[in-house]
């Protein structure tokens, strides 16, 4: 019962994020940077305390008890995974939803198993797998085999953007595709696959946090509530630095108060997107209570968000105009990357 619940939770959780970035689609006359970092605010700042107020009444206290290293490298990995965040948004912009999250998530998903088992090659520490011990055991071969799958499907996705690119006309393409650019996008969406899974680092680096929850009674479904409003400070500096100076180099401040847009809309569409964010950490936070905080559900979680998300690319009509071969292209290397998911499951599932 306790996988079903769990795969439930993964399951919102996963279907918030594929989610988020539509509101979006709903601001209109505003740059960037300034709806992004409004929902930021909502995401990083705002709600994060709330949710944790509701289910752990008296988190700063257990913020206070933590010991600096805890707070410390949660802040940090918190900081990589804001680069990962900004880059997200960028990815998502140039590629669009469909083709955007496929390689991003597809790269977060498989080398978010990797990164640490090459740093634990050089700093062991207990209980923590190597790289040279995934080369070693039939679980880590089939890991490292994933992430091979990964960058075929990854370049088969490329190569179905590059053909959209060349083949979509002007006259149509939709408002969602005016923007696409397969080099910038594929760029940003590299960077970004690689630093979002420092979001999961920063979960493990606030273990400290989640079990002070826990021993002063609240309900484990919730113990990584108070990590969270730390990890996203890190996330939070980042973005907000980035976007003000992209606000100062743009001079795109007026935004926030230009009354020739529609402001209240703006403001609404973009705190929804923020909190629809932040909702998919909640629940995935719920999900790694009854699964682990182990491959199993950051790959679970990063599955259900690719589906959505290419669910919601096709809605918006982000393939419109591309013939069927072109999206068959594309729907064989959304498969692969897949694919690569599950065999990364598995491997991790495995003894290494």
């Amino acid at each position: 019962m306790q996988a079903i619940f769990g795969i439930l939770f993964h399951f919102i959780g996963g279907f918030a994020s594929g989610s988020f970035y539509v509101p979006f689609k709903k601001v209109r006359q505003w740059s960037w940077e300034s709806y992004w970092i409004i929902g930021g605010l909502f995401s990083w700042l705002i709600v994060p305390p709330l949710a944790a107020l509701l289910t752990v009444p008296g988190f700063g206290s257990i913020i206070k008890e933590a010991s600096s290293s805890t707070l410390g490298w949660t802040y940090f990995w918190g900081v990589l995974w804001g680069v990962g965040g900004l880059t997200y948004g960028l990815g998502i912009r140039y590629l669009g939803m469909s083709l955007g999250n496929s390689v991003l998530l597809g790269l977060t998903a498989a080398l978010g198993s990797l990164l640490p088992a090459f740093y634990y090659n050089y700093a062991p520490s207990e209980g923590k797998i190597t790289f040279s011990q995934m080369l070693a055991s039939s679980g880590g071969q089939l890991v490292l085999l994933g992430v091979l799958v990964c960058l075929i499907g990854i370049a088969i996705c490329g190569y179905a953007g590059r053909r959209k690119e060349l083949k979509a006309s002007l006259t149509t393409r939709v408002e969602s595709q005016k923007e696409f650019n397969l080099k910038k996008g594929l760029t940003f969406a590299i960077i970004s696959g690689i630093l979002s899974a420092c979001f999961n680092y920063g979960i493990e680096a606030g273990d400290e946090l989640s079990q002070l929850s826990v021993s002063r009674g609240f309900n484990p479904l919730f113990q990584n509530n108070a990590t969270y409003v730390v990890l996203l400070w890190g996330g939070l500096t980042t973005n907000l630095i980035w976007c003000v100076y992209l606000n100062y180099k743009n001079r795109s401040f007026k935004d926030y108060t230009d009354k020739s847009s529609p402001l209240a809309n703006n403001y609404l569409f973009s705190a929804l997107a923020g909190t629809t964010w932040y909702l998919q950490f909640f629940f995935y936070g719920m999900g790694e209570s009854k699964l682990g905080n182990g491959a199993s559900s950051w790959i679970l979680h990063m599955a259900f968000i690719i589906l959505v998300s290419n669910f919601w690319g096709l809605a918006l009509k982000e393939w419109k105009g591309v013939d069927k071969k072109v999206l068959g292209i594309f729907v064989l290397g959304l498969l692969t990357i897949f694919l690569s998911v599950i065999l990364v499951g598995i491997g991790n599932s495995m003894s290494v």
